[in-house]
């Protein structure tokens, strides 16, 4: 049996999205001395992350006060229209702005891609220090004897369908840390263990999801309006007794990112979020952006919907949540990329003063 190769370092982080990297930003600006690991599963960083977004930059603001001038691609479409719908089978009804709470707002808020968003913090890591390591799923949570998580394995490589080990067979890797931070996203399989080892959800509320469908689209210039913000909310769900919404963003480049969601504690068995998509990409008010364009991309995720009295305890021996691992998503601001970065460099702060206290 091959034995496995075994790599220390001061903070591993699982999941290269933006919790893991603007915590592993934080700890090299913290100190630079510190040795930090970014594992990806994915093939490159942004691989898994499919989705436009509205992002509030308080986060990414404190993490690089100048990020409007290094390039972020974030920086190139600020919101301009901010538009709320309530749909109707053929129609719609735009709700006022007056009548709308300030938290609906996204006056100051910039939209784009989060996947080049995270590709472009996954430069600034590297350019800091941290080494990133796409390709490699963290798969096992390593304890020491007294119960304390102190590191994880990456997945094995060649391994059949049945289990055999084919001829290109490799261990993964131990990665020893002195902490670990878990960024995996919404229902990460690790985590998912460590609510359960450490008992996490004792004094919160079920965490409960969404399913967000994600389209790509490049559409006719005309209709392009950069900057536009839409979201929506009704039909079609209300004809199955569900409930979620949709949205459009007008990107950069004449793109348009749209997705619609729908929460997963539908009690009627015959939804399909799929087809709720379909459907609603045909309502007329959707359909009339869309026509003439063409799909370049398309994907799902779940999205954690459970809100505040949701989030598990985050901290355990030799570790702590962050991000939508620990669902960290505002659900009533449709927004959540600023407080999983907030959370990582908050993190971040926390175990580096620890790490500096020799703990």
């Amino acid at each position: 049996m091959s034995e496995r190769e075994s790599m220390e370092c001061d903070v591993v982080i699982v999941g290269g999205g933006p919790a893991g990297l603007s915590a592993a930003i934080r700890l090299k600006q913290i100190n630079e001395e510190l040795e930090v690991v970014v594992l990806e599963k994915g093939s490159e960083i942004g691989a898994h992350i499919l989705s436009g977004a509205v992002v509030d930059p308080k986060a990414l603001s404190e993490l690089f006060p100048d990020w409007r001038d290094m390039d972020c691609p974030m920086a190139e479409t600020p919101v301009t229209d901010n538009w709320h719908w309530v749909l109707s089978k053929s129609g719609k009804t735009s709700m006022p702005h007056f009548i709308m709470p300030p938290l609906m707002s996204n006056h100051g808020c910039y939209t784009g891609s989060l996947g080049n968003l995270t590709r472009w913090l996954g430069e600034q890591a590297e350019g800091l220090g941290v080494m990133v390591f796409p390709g490699f799923p963290a798969s096992e949570v390593m304890f020491d004897d007294k119960g304390a998580v102190r590191g994880v394995i990456t997945q094995d490589m060649g391994v059949a369908a049945d289990g055999s080990h084919k001829g290109d067979y490799q261990p993964g890797m131990e990665i020893e840390a002195k902490y670990t931070l878990f960024a995996e996203g919404a229902r990460g399989n690790l985590t998912k263990q460590l609510k359960v080892t450490f008992d996490l959800e004792a004094n919160c509320q079920p965490q409960v999801y969404g399913l967000g469908i994600k389209e790509l689209w490049d559409i006719d210039p005309k209709k392009h309006v950069p900057g536009r913000v839409i979201h929506t909310q009704g039909w079609p769900l209300t004809e199955s007794d569900s409930w979620g919404g949709g949205f459009l963003y007008h990107q950069a480049n004449g793109q348009v990112a749209l997705g619609f969601v729908t929460a997963l504690d539908y009690k009627n068995p015959w939804v399909s979020p799929y087809q709720e998509f379909q459907r609603w990409k045909q309502h007329p008010a959707i359909r009339e952006y869309l026509e003439g364009g063409t799909r370049v991309a398309y994907g799902a995720r779940a999205i954690n919907e459970g809100g505040w009295q949701s989030v598990p305890q985050l901290a355990f021996p030799g570790g702590a949540l962050i991000g939508c691992a620990a669902g960290f998503v505002n659900v009533p601001r449709i927004k959540g990329s600023h407080t999983a970065m907030k959370s990582g460099m908050l993190a971040a702060e926390s175990i580096a003063a620890a790490i500096g206290a020799g703990q």
